[in-house]
């Protein structure tokens, strides 16, 4: 069944107010692009910074195809200026990656602004507070530091639609059909001088997030422990929030290059969970290689996900009357215990398809302010177009201040047991396609019945196809887990 009818059918039950258990059935997720692409996956173009797409050649054909387009359709043809910022985390092949956008980019004119080492959103929030055209974020976001990508942010400061970037990408194809990095493309006379890094923009942005704290000194007397995944919010996010009264206890905040994400950051908290209990801190947050995403610790060590957060804030959001309906968006992967702790404070659940850009549609088309995913990526309309982890830090931190303890309060929530599994494919043809996975999943789907459920997707960013397995009973996760994965391997891993 494809996603997107899939998720429409999840939302129509909601809408109707049947009861949440007919959510709970097995869901089969097709990795599909809404329009198909070459280059681009959900979150850019990705690969191994040398190789294609990311070889020398490629990069700077996507300079000169962005500058094109924005010459074309963008600032430059309503007659104003085309201004393009370009961030990067703090992967050892970002400058050179980024040398080569502005090479590409200075060849149509278009002025290229380095903000150096920034974050994913505080790209997106300068493109669109201070007039730029577009951004690039140079960035795997979670990724290991051989892997790296190449984000474009539209001057709404969201990602360009889908349409868009396959407008580009066609150019860029085309550009690699006439042999050279310039060939095919028109050059205007002259280049575009690079503007070196602006300080004031990094800092009009740190200002942004300030404001979102209830006072200056809102997180007084708060001991903090940080972990910045030697990733870009390594020179930032410390300084933030000691700038709102916070003492920060920081950690993995060197990048060297090479340590981005290595056994530390969102995907592995132990370590600053373990420091939090240790140092007695109020709370912990982990942040990801880019900063769009950020997993928590309450005191006591606990971890608190994006299920946890969206469940926290938005019942607080709910209480001061700043939530905008009452349904949240998470996706197809939250959990059901966060499901039917919304429900006990007459809040809705409404699940998108995995990857931040569904979970914007769904939050536009219905007119939501909150949601997010388990990741820990987490939307805030009224506060910024895009995930923001530092964003979401100083909410959970202030909520703390407020409030009292995290897991006081995400203390009903019943995280039911859910194993997600990555399996390593060599194609990804559709999975109803597939006999062996097909047999499987409806073996599982009779077998678990009302009490569980099966997602099978493929990453839209990496050679992976994902399981997740969700169910009342841990034997049923792992056995059914484990039989898909098997399944998948025989087929096409």
């Amino acid at each position: 069944m494809d996603g997107h009818l899939l998720d429409s059918k999840i939302q129509e039950a909601a809408d109707s107010k049947r009861n949440f258990l007919d959510s709970r059935k097995v869901e089969r997720l097709p990795y599909k692009n809404p329009v198909s692409k070459q280059l681009f996956g959900t979150d850019g173009i990705r690969g191994v910074p040398g190789e294609y797409p990311l070889d020398d050649a490629t990069l700077e054909r996507i300079g000169l195809a962005l500058g094109d387009y924005l010459q074309k359709r963008g600032a430059a043809a309503e007659g104003r200026a085309a201004r393009v910022l370009i961030g990067r985390d703090t992967r050892e092949s970002g400058p050179h990656i980024e040398e080569l956008l502005e090479r590409g980019l200075a060849a149509t004119s278009t002025a290229v602004v380095s903000a150096g080492v920034l974050t994913t959103p505080g790209v997106a929030w300068i493109v669109r507070n201070e007039g730029f055209a577009a951004g690039v974020v140079i960035s795997a976001s979670h990724n290991p530091y051989h892997d790296n990508g190449v984000k474009l942010v539209s001057s709404s400061g969201m990602k360009f639609p889908d349409a868009v970037e396959a407008e580009i990408e066609k150019e860029i194809l085309g550009l690699a059909s006439a042999g050279s990095a310039s060939g095919g493309a028109k050059k205007k006379s002259g280049s575009a001088p690079k503007i070196g890094h602006d300080p004031k923009l990094v800092e009009d942005y740190l200002e942004s997030l300030r404001s979102v704290a209830p006072k200056k000194d809102a997180l007084k007397k708060m001991k903090i422990v940080m972990d910045c995944a030697n990733g870009a919010s390594s020179p930032l996010a410390p300084r933030l929030f000691r700038s709102l009264g916070a003492e920060v206890l920081a950690m993995n905040d060197a990048p060297d290059g090479k340590n981005i994400n290595a056994g530390c950051g969102s995907l592995h908290p132990e370590k600053m969970q373990a420091r939090v209990v240790k140092e007695r801190a109020d709370m912990g947050v982990a942040f990801d290689g880019d900063a769009d995403r950020a997993i928590f610790s309450s005191g006591k060590g606990e971890l608190v996900n994006g299920d946890g957060v969206l469940l926290a804030m938005g019942r607080h959001m709910k209480k001061h009357k700043t939530l905008k309906t009452s349904t949240i968006v998470g996706t197809t992967m939250a959990n059901l215990g966060v499901e039917r702790a919304l429900a006990r404070s007459d809040l809705k659940l409404a699940r998108a398809a995995v990857g931040d850009r569904y979970v914007l549609e769904e939050m536009q088309r219905i007119g939501a302010n909150l949601g997010g995913e388990q990741s820990g990526h987490i939307l805030f309309l009224d506060d910024a177009t895009t995930g923001d982890g530092m964003l979401t830090a100083v909410k959970i931190a202030s909520l703390v201040a407020m409030e009292g303890p995290l897991d006081a309060l995400v203390g009903d929530l019943k995280i039911y047991p859910q194993i997600i599994v990555n399996v390593k494919v060599k194609s990804k043809p559709k999975l109803e396609t597939l006999a062996g996975v097909s047999k499987t999943l409806k073996e599982a789907e009779e077998s678990l019945g009302e009490t569980g459920r099966v997602v099978l997707r493929y990453s839209g960013t990496e050679q992976l196809a994902r399981v997740m397995v969700e169910a009342e009973l841990e034997a049923d996760v792992k056995k059914w887990s484990d039989a898909l994965a098997e399944a998948l391997k025989k087929e096409i891993g």
